[in-house]
């Protein structure tokens, strides 16, 4: 019996599903801003890695890493084939921002770049998200934070040092590889 099969057994859709679907989701929705299309995408994200699961191995990373992984790439995939699609000229971005403010689509070329750092934020515990979320990307101060949370200012400041230097050891390996 080779690796690959003893994975393929070890490998429960249902359960990873369980357990990994709900952030997946809300990767998805962050990165697309259209719940439906984010709903696709973990719908897809299973269904490739379930065609795909002989190929997992735990050596190299995480389910739930892997999984990331392959959602990225279907968020990428989406991505790419919605720039592709006609719009019919009343549905065309300039008349939508001009109009009520409505959703826009990000077309600006750092879209990989941000879902990268989307998917590392992905990857760290909710407590150590919230606080880089909280302080270095929406500008609170580690006070204002521990009054909303009731967490120690000492406490959040050691989350943001850990939760920095998981994100920077995720993101230089990704550039490595």
């Amino acid at each position: 019996m080779s690796i690959g099969s003893v994975i393929e057994l070890d490998f429960d859709v249902a359960a990873a599903y369980d357990e990994h679907a709900s952030a997946m989701l809300g990767f998805a929705v962050n990165a697309l801003r259209d719940r439906t299309l984010a709903e696709d995408c973990v719908q897809e994200t299973f269904f490739r890695a379930w065609r795909a699961r002989s190929r997992f191995e735990p050596r190299r990373g995480s389910l739930r890493t892997w999984l990331f992984a392959i959602e990225r790439n279907v968020i990428v995939d989406v991505q790419r084939s919605l720039t592709r699609m006609p719009m019919p000229a009343s549905d065309r971005i300039e008349d939508i921002d001009r109009g009520s403010g409505g959703v826009t689509r990000d077309t600006s070329p750092d879209v990989d770049e941000r879902l990268r750092i989307v998917a590392a934020l992905a990857l760290l515990s909710p407590e150590h998200r919230q606080v880089v979320v909280a302080v270095h990307l929406g500008g609170s101060t580690y006070a204002e934070l521990s009054e909303s949370t009731g967490v120690a200012v000492r406490t959040l400041r050691t989350r943001t040092f850990y939760a920095l230097r998981a994100l920077r050891d995720h993101l230089d390996g990704q550039e490595e590889s």
